[in-house]
């Protein structure tokens, strides 16, 4: 059994990814660094990004060139931390300075604060040169009053939310959403927390799906295929809403959060990969970190609750990064993008110092032997693709 001392002790040591660029940190561990363009998705890919799909329609859906790209919880104030505007700012400075083209953000995050954040970059960019998506289900409403148990956003902005999937609730969350941001236009758009897990709705997520299969589904294909956005799909914690959905509808595109990290990917790759493959429909994956939890964080996912079993798995992937010389959030970050079903991932980050070291953890090389040791322990799944 691992000991918190022993825990701490190993954060510690395998999480100073956090502190330390990426960079610095390779040149310590004498780690040999690829020469990459880390921003370019792997393979050719055509003019208008679309991809034949492997169903039997023969359909195209969207997917994006970024292989990496940039999620906005942290922008929003998540996790109960309050980011002045100046130091978002220079973080979205870095990352599109570093090659970045890839953003996603919520309505939810922050109640608006990590739209209107990454507008003040985004809203002075030629529209063409970047990929945005954002997220539909909730409607703010202007409110003087701090929202009561408001999940995890600190200083969040006067807004209140209510649920809302139904087809012109969709339409004034996307014309919302870009008043707030500045912008024309969506590439991206998300079906977001349609999830038992959701706490706001549990077993009713349900209803919740239903009023989108009737509303929210068929607009977004409606505004699909009438070109006023790219694609569409599902932002969720679970996978529950695509398995629901995925005979029934036409999504391009799911942003699957907290179900693709080298700790707990089990059933993504046994079971939502293969859905997602047959259908010609590619994944983003957020939280690729855990949560920060792969960056020394001392949360899961979205929970200061850390589980004994991802301790101990933890500690034991540290000892092999070790011995390899690898930190582990630049051996996380690499193994979230290595499937073929993955297009792009979005780790999230709050300084500038963040973006550089998440950008230069994707251009080290990892040596195979590494991940044969993780195999060889029962670390990853025996069948988990690995970085080439």
């Amino acid at each position: 059994m691992v000991s918190r001392r022993s825990f701490i002790k190993a954060g510690a040591a395998f999480g100073i990814g956090s502190m330390l660029s990426a960079p610095t940190l390779a040149q310590q561990l004498k780690v040999k660094m690829s020469s990459g363009k880390v921003m370019q998705t792997r393979g050719p890919i055509d003019e208008d990004a679309l991809l034949p799909t492997n169903d039997v329609s023969g359909s195209k859906h969207y997917r994006p060139k970024s292989r990496m790209g940039l999620g906005g919880l942290a922008a929003g104030n998540g996790f109960n931390t309050i980011s002045p505007d100046e130091e978002i700012l220079q973080m979205l400075h870095a990352a599109w300075d570093s090659g970045i083209r890839h953003f996603d953000t919520s309505p939810f995050y922050g109640l608006s604060l990590s739209e209107r954040r990454f507008g003040d970059l985004l809203r002075n960019k030629n529209r063409e040169d970047y990929v945005l998506s954002s997220k539909v289900g909730r409607l703010l409403t202007p409110s003087a009053e701090p929202l009561e148990n408001s999940w995890h956003w600190a200083d969040h902005s006067p807004f209140h939310y209510k649920y809302d999937y139904s087809a012109s609730g969709t339409r004034r969350s996307i014309e919302d959403t870009l008043q707030r941001i500045g912008v024309a236009s969506l590439d991206i758009v998300y079906i977001h927390d349609l999830s038992p897990q959701n706490s706001d709705m549990g077993e009713d997520w349900l209803k919740y799906f239903d009023q989108a299969a009737k509303g929210a589904i068929p607009e977004l294909t409606k505004m699909r295929d009438e070109g006023i956005i790219k694609g569409w799909g599902f932002g969720i914690n679970t996978p529950d809403a695509i398995y629901k959905a995925i005979d029934m509808s036409d999504p391009d595109i799911c942003l699957l959060a907290l179900q693709y990290s080298i700790l707990d990917h089990k059933q993504a790759l046994d079971k939502t990969f293969p859905m997602l493959d047959k259908h010609g429909i590619s994944a983003v994956i957020g939280a690729p970190l855990n949560g920060g939890f792969l960056a020394g964080r001392d949360r899961f996912n979205y929970s200061p609750k850390i589980p004994l079993p991802m301790q101990q798995k933890y500690v034991a992937m540290s000892e092999i990064a070790a011995k390899h010389g690898i930190d582990m959030k630049t051996a996380a970050l690499q193994f979230a993008e290595a499937p073929s079903t993955v297009s792009a991932i979005i780790p999230g980050a709050r300084t500038a110092q963040q973006i550089e070291a998440n950008v230069a953890s994707m251009k080290v090389k990892i040596p195979d032997a590494f991940w044969s040791d993780l195999k060889s322990n029962d670390l990853i799944a025996q069948n988990a693709p690995i970085p080439t």
